[in-house]
């Protein structure tokens, strides 16, 4: 079992950043990927990001060079740093476990409960 609790969410005008932190506990290592998805209202799921312990990230086109993912893996802890935010990024934020090196949504089992980001123009 493993349970993620996200947090850092909020508004932010168009521009700005927002680091998004997320805490993982449980059996952890039986996930070794993790991942950021994003979902708004009438939309399907969609892949930010992924990374696996070493460290090595996939990012949608759609944020490159804008939203970084690390983890502080002693702390079992996973951020998204999200910089130059533009009102397209405004989504429900989740973070998930799971067992692939993809932004499938359905190849992560273990999901936060999401955080709201609100980007104004």
């Amino acid at each position: 079992q493993v349970q993620l609790v996200e947090s850092g969410g909020g508004s932010v005008q168009a521009g700005g950043s927002l680091r998004l932190s997320c805490a993982a506990s449980g059996d952890t290592y039986r996930r070794v990927y993790m991942a950021w998805f994003r979902q708004t209202p009438g939309k399907e799921r969609e892949g930010v990001a992924v990374i696996d312990r070493a460290g090595r990230t996939i990012y949608a086109d759609s944020v490159k060079g804008r939203f970084t993912t690390s983890q502080d893996n002693t702390k079992n802890t996973l951020y998204l740093q999200m910089n130059s935010l533009r009102p397209e990024d405004s989504a429900m934020y989740y973070c998930a476990a799971g067992t692939s090196f993809t932004m499938v949504p359905t190849y992560f089992d273990y999901w936060s409960q999401g955080t709201q980001v609100t980007v104004s123009s």
